[in-house]
């Protein structure tokens, strides 16, 4: 059951991603010119030719795109977690089933407060468990985080982190997803 929670919630991030993705150039020069929120159509050109700015589209919403911290590409900067199986995972099933119920209450507790915007396991049993994906600026921010898990404090889980571009839309998930769970987890 929660298994497939969290492979919808999975489904939703990659549709989200795959929809508002763009080039590995595009995004890297939006991440370097955080400064103003803004880019100019010159900065993410891939030759140094002026073009003229992109016209706004008839449906953009000014004060969604503010609330949601998104850039003029509707996009959002988030650190990305991937868990990975750590070195001290445990064969027996009462102690695992205790420490995955604290590891799901600090993802509750991480997402109500609206730091966690996305979490969910991998459906193989590779070494990349899971993703989180944080709502804040840093490296250093997202470790404090990771910080909290029970399963990583208890050496089931280790994280590796990285700086990710993606859609601003995704601050709208945990609000979706409470619409259409029958179940919490």
């Amino acid at each position: 059951m929660i298994m497939t929670k969290m492979k919808n919630v999975l489904s939703i991030l990659l549709s989200i991603a795959l929809v508002s993705s763009c080039s590995h150039e595009e995004s890297t020069e939006v991440i370097n010119d955080k400064s103003e929120n803004s880019v100019e159509a010159t900065e993410v050109s891939d030759n140094s030719e002026t073009q003229e700015a992109p016209k706004t589209k008839n449906n953009f919403n000014a004060e969604l795109a503010k609330e949601l911290g998104a850039d003029d590409y509707g996009m959002h900067q988030y650190v990305m977690a991937f868990l990975k199986a750590g070195p001290n995972r445990t064969n027996d099933k009462e102690e695992a089933a205790k420490l995955q119920r604290a590891h799901l209450d600090n993802i509750t507790k991480m997402a109500e407060e609206g730091v966690l915007v996305l979490a969910g396991p991998f459906m193989d049993d590779g070494d990349i468990r899971g993703i989180y994906v944080f709502d804040v600026q840093s490296i250093e921010e997202a470790e404090k985080l990771t910080a909290t898990d029970p399963a990583i404090k208890a050496g089931s889980l280790v994280m590796e982190l990285h700086p990710w571009y993606g859609s601003a839309a995704l601050m709208k998930l945990n609000d979706i997803h409470s619409e259409i769970a029958k179940i919490n987890i």
